[in-house]
């Protein structure tokens, strides 16, 4: 290739900007905000949102104003400001003072009081708004931090975790699908919206937006399948169940404080063969810790459902039911009664804990029917009098460790003069239900200012319903020595047409005290006067008449705790029993999570997007220079260099062309051929860059061809080269190294 004598000055460079970090700190307050919106589950109204981005706003603004300031520096003056900020929102006066500062401090105390006995969605007071604000501004801060300061965008996505778990881990509902994928979106274009990218002619913005619009909709299919969030856990996608097609699983909570919401009455099952009403029990409750409320044991290796499930059964109604699923879906498979088999499920998937009386899968189904059979146990009061014995149950249900002494001296003061075990379990029934008790059943429960919820129920609010009275009664009897838990799962139902209908009004909470000879032996403190409860026979033969709880007039109220139902904030959901160990009898289940393939295909996403946007500037530049006119040159050679790069070599942008051209030759071994090829690009780049003559259409197409395939076929590549283009990350760093 010839050569001039004299060098020939190299190309015009454009003029790099200076460093501005103004679009990587704006996309950091959009992705906060974005991934913010999950937080429409838990608080009511829009009051939030306004708040929320005048503190975003001002941690924003102060980072571009102090962007040429150390990171420190920056992260202090905006929490200062943030400050300024929430005090004039919240306190009394732009600047913060001793007042100030004892307004937030009775605002933390009513959001806290909130948390823990409010219900997501909570009403939005000043207390809460005031959190939000605070917390809001405080993660703008963190986001900038770690994506513009420390320029790792990557790592921003941490604290715009924190953001979607809030939302998820209090609220019963499911979080609604456009708050996932504007999350996701938010991530996205954290991760894209890097300084210099978004210059005027920058290729880097094209495979940007299809790194967005690709984290948006794999964002919103993971929602969709993954199982994240509630019982069911899956986000709501439509209707009114928690899956597709309107499913509902069991929320197991038996807090003391909170209210309940309650949503129209969804239809779980249509029971047929029943002897008698009774109580459907899907799972039940042995471990009571006083600040937090009940929960399940994990379900011990069970036995197979073709039984015999309760071998030692005591007498009773033989039982053969019939129960059609119409909508709920959970890990637990509500029985009646003692249970002795159930045909009709997939039997490998299922297991039954025959001390906990709870029949279990790996994970959440929707069996479509199944049969059971067993007994209705039928004692009669004088027979659960007598009852005597070794106490052959687990020592947790009579564990009373950490209960308030108040509550054993309420119980023993309710008890006075019960004789035996039982007595003692029907005065408790009548403490809360009789003629002469002063609780009510309520959907609210009175505000406490004390340290112990269950203290205060029974001495001061006095009014709850279904969880709470079965709460308070199972922990009274432990401290009167008698083995109790709580069972929850639904009352009888409503007679249809041959059939019983049980739906998500019918779920409830009640008692099991154990009595020897007899087991598990049901009764229900609820004072509901619906008609919806069902009184034992030997409750009734004992207290005289029709029983307690019968004779007043119905309430129009719903105890729903189902998925549809917001729990009360404080109760811990029952862990799904994901480490159950495997039930010698039982099979593994085989089922594929659904999510584990999206996982994958999201990682494979997020692997190929540098390759992504690496071809979408190939084929740009190509294109450019293949249409020729002003602009093809310049395509044609930023093409040719890139290709090096990626391929190994080493250009220096302020090369002449015929110095690259030569390095091209030197480090890809181009054969004549291809030289001749490359005379052609330089001589076209040469004439528009100092004749101003540009290329005519095509001219550039062949050669260029040429040589880029030549070039790509010099040496092999790694996957990693492949994956993460050197080109590329050449780019990005020009892009944010500032020039002196």
């Amino acid at each position: 290739m010839s050569t001039s004598t004299l060098q020939r000055p190299a190309p015009p460079q454009p003029a790099r900007a200076p460093r501005i970090r103004w679009v990587s700190a704006l996309a950091g307050g959009v992705a906060v905000l974005l991934a913010g919106s999950c937080m429409v589950a838990v608080v009511q109204g829009g009051q939030w949102i306004a708040d929320a981005a005048i503190a975003v706003a001002v941690v924003v603004s102060l980072g571009i104003a102090l962007q040429r300031l150390p990171g420190a520096v920056v992260a202090f003056a905006q929490l200062a400001g943030l400050l300024v900020a929430v005090s004039a929102l919240f306190g009394e006066g732009l600047l913060p003072g001793p007042g100030t500062f004892a307004a937030f401090g009775d605002h933390l105390r009513e959001a806290g009081g909130q948390i823990d006995s409010g219900i997501a969605p909570v009403v939005p007071t000043p207390g809460m708004l005031f959190l939000i604000t605070a917390a809001f501004g405080v993660l703008a801060v963190a986001v900038h931090a770690i994506s513009v300061s420390a320029d790792a965008p990557a790592a921003g996505g941490v604290p715009l975790l924190c953001v979607v778990a809030v939302p998820a881990a209090l609220s019963a509902e499911l979080l609604p699908w456009w708050t996932v994928a504007l999350a996701a979106a938010g991530y996205g274009l954290l991760l894209v919206a890097r300084d210099g990218a978004f210059r005027r002619g920058s290729a880097l913005v094209t495979g940007g937006v299809v790194v967005v619009a690709v984290a948006a909709v794999l964002g919103l299919a993971l929602g969709g399948a993954a199982t994240l969030v509630g019982t069911e856990g899956r986000f709501a996608t439509g209707g009114s169940g928690g899956s597709g097609g309107g499913a509902i699983g069991l929320n197991p909570f038996t807090s003391l404080r909170g209210q309940l919401t309650q949503n129209d009455p969804v239809e779980l099952f249509r029971t047929t063969g029943l002897p008698r009403p009774t109580y459907l029990r899907a799972l039940t409750l042995s471990t009571y810790d006083p600040a937090r409320g009940w929960s399940a044991a994990t379900p011990r290796p069970g036995v197979p459902l073709a039984g015999p499930l309760t071998p030692d059964a005591p007498a009773g109604d033989p039982l053969q039911v019939t129960v059609e699923n119409v909508g709920f879906r959970d890990y637990w498979l509500p029985v009646y009664g003692q249970p002795d088999s159930v045909s009709g499920v997939e039997a490998e998937r299922w297991a039954y804990d025959q001390s906990s009386g709870i029949a279990y899968s790996q994970r959440p189904r929707e069996e479509s029917t199944w049969q059971q059979t067993g007994v209705l146990p039928t004692p009669t009061a004088d027979q659960l009098r007598r009852a005597s014995g070794a106490v052959r149950v687990d020592p947790v249900y009579r564990d009373t460790t950490g209960v308030d002494p108040r509550v054993a001296q309420i119980a023993a003061d309710a008890t006075r003069g019960a004789g035996t075990d039982f007595d003692k379990a029907v005065a408790l029934v009548e403490y809360f239900t009789g003629p002469q008790s002063t609780f009510r059943y309520s959907l609210e429960t009175a505000p406490g200012s004390g340290d112990d919820a269950l203290v205060e129920f029974l001495t001061v609010g006095r009014a709850g319903y279904c969880e709470q009275y079965a709460s308070a009664m199972a922990i009274m009897l432990r401290t009167q020595g008698v083995p109790a838990r709580v069972a929850v799962g639904f009352t009888a139902g409503t007679e249809g047409a041959g059939y019983r209908s049980v739906s998500t009004r019918d779920a409830h909470a009640w008692v099991e005290a154990w009595f020897p000879g007899y087991g598990w032996t049901t009764f229900d403190p609820t004072p509901l006067t619906d008609g919806r409860t069902v009184v034992p026979p030997y409750v009734q033969e004992a207290v005289g008449g029709e029983g307690p709880g019968q004779a007043a007039p119905p309430v129009p109220a719903d105890e729903v705790p189902s998925q549809e139902v917001p729990p009360a904030p404080e109760a811990p959901q029952v862990e799904a029993p994901q480490d159950v160990p495997q039930p010698t009898p039982v099979a593994e289940d085989g089922g594929f999570p659904v999510a584990v393939p999206l996982l994958v295909v999201l990682v494979a996403g997020l692997l190929a997007a540098p390759f992504v946007v690496r071809r979408t500037l190939r084929g740009r530049r190509v294109g450019a220079a293949a249409a020729g006119g002003p602009g093809a040159g310049r395509a044609a050679w930023d093409e040719l260099l890139a290709t090096s790069q990626d391929h190994g070599g080493a250009p220096e942008p302020g090369d002449t062309v015929r110095s690259g051209a030569r390095d091209l030759v030197r480090r890809h071994d181009l054969d004549e051929r291809t030289q001749d090829s490359l005379r052609e690009v330089v001589l076209l780049v040469e004439a528009e860059w100092y004749g101003e003559e540009p290329p005519a259409r095509g001219a550039l197409a062949r050669p260029l061809d040429d040589v880029l395939g030549a070039v790509a076929r010099s040496g092999r590549r790694s996957w990693t080269a492949r994956l993460l283009p050197r080109s590329l990350v050449a780019a990005l760093r020009r892009s944010r190294t500032p020039v002196a």
